[in-house]
């Protein structure tokens, strides 16, 4: 039995998600013409209650087609310095847009308004790059699934009105942050000015993200994508594992969050661990102690059907997701009980 929990991305369609698939009715998207493609756009749109939506390929365009569409070359960014934006999309924000990024030190990922207010240049100092945009991240992923509390991204709202800046979300795993927070979709559209949302994690459709927003901005998504070469045919068949997603798989993400937990739980106890960041919802990030041989202690995960991601020295990574079975969960349980130490 193996037991991959690298990432969330690592789901497979159901069968259910297949049959939906196969069935699903198409067209050719880059004329519009994709009913399910419409359809899911229409849905998460209806969802978080803004103007429009567009489906992408991936996340990363989502991100970089958002941030295309706030700035001009020459003008600057604000994000965390976990950002993903920043530190897994390729050094897209400058390739793509010609935009430098203004990085905070926040808490697991997430910044204050106090901070962000810190970090804008002053408009008439023409020294400095213009500040055009704020970009939050909520799951946090380097932050290990931290979620931000909804008044602080209100604060950071006021912050941008006062500046004319724009204001993104990745929401890469937001789906996971209103399932461990109760909030609604539409608290969210009525904050942001655009929003990214994935569908290809923790609600495990094979690929696609989608980028929602007002209408001013979201006028120019069709030819940013198209620039980003983003443009599908018959998305359809991608589209309709995004809709059953969301109407299947969306609440019952509440069963990953409560895995990791009782993973987090566990290893909070073993004598190989130093340190295990808080667990909100489905990403888990602990430390070994110094002296514990990382080498040894994943190869012998790795002898047990079992991979983890490594973040670097002494850092690891759990993602938890649908493909991760009760069946399995409680091996991994088992195993950590049971694993020794290995000493350098």
């Amino acid at each position: 039995m193996r037991i991959d929990l690298r990432s969330d991305t690592l789901t497979r369609p159901t069968p259910a998600m297949l049959d939906a698939m196969m069935t699903a009715k198409v067209g050719d998207d880059v004329y519009k013409e994709d009913p399910t493609v419409n359809a899911l756009e229409e849905k998460i749109a209806d969802l978080f209650g803004m103007d429009s939506a567009l489906y992408f390929p991936t996340g990363s365009m989502t991100n970089q087609a958002a941030i295309k569409m706030h700035t001009q070359p020459g003008e600057e960014l604000i994000a965390d310095k976990y950002a993903h934006i920043y530190n897994y999309e390729g050094g897209g924000i400058s390739f793509n847009s010609g935009v430098s990024c203004r990085l905070a030190d926040g808490k697991r990922g997430m910044i204050t308004a106090d901070q962000v207010k810190t970090c804008i240049n002053p408009p008439d100092f023409y020294h400095s790059p213009l500040t055009s945009l704020v970009c939050l991240e909520n799951t946090t992923n380097k932050g290990g699934g931290a979620c931000y509390d909804f008044s602080e991204i209100l604060e950071i709202r006021k912050v941008c009105d006062d500046h004319g800046l724009g204001l993104h979300l990745d929401g890469a795993r937001l789906w996971n942050a209103l399932v461990a927070t109760d909030e609604s979709p539409k608290d969210y559209g009525k904050v942001f000015d655009t929003i990214s949302v994935c569908l290809s994690k923790g609600l495990g459709a094979p690929m696609g993200s989608v980028l929602v927003g007002k209408k001013e901005l979201m006028k120019k998504a069709m030819r940013v994508r198209k620039v980003l070469g983003g443009g599908m045919r018959q998305g359809g068949y991608m589209a309709a594992a995004g809709i059953y997603a969301i109407d299947n798989h969306w609440q019952r993400m509440e069963e990953d969050h409560q895995r990791a937990k009782e993973l987090s739980e566990l290893l909070n106890k073993h004598e190989a661990v130093a340190s295990v960041d808080p667990v909100e919802t489905n990403i888990l990030i602990f430390n070994l102690k110094q002296g514990v041989d990382e080498s040894s202690f994943l190869e012998s995960l790795k002898k047990n059907d079992i991979y983890i991601s490594n973040l670097g020295p002494g850092k690891l990574r759990i993602v938890t997701h649908y493909d991760y079975t009760q069946e399995m969960h409680e091996k991994l349980l088992d195993f950590f009980k049971n694993q020794t130490i290995f000493a350098q």
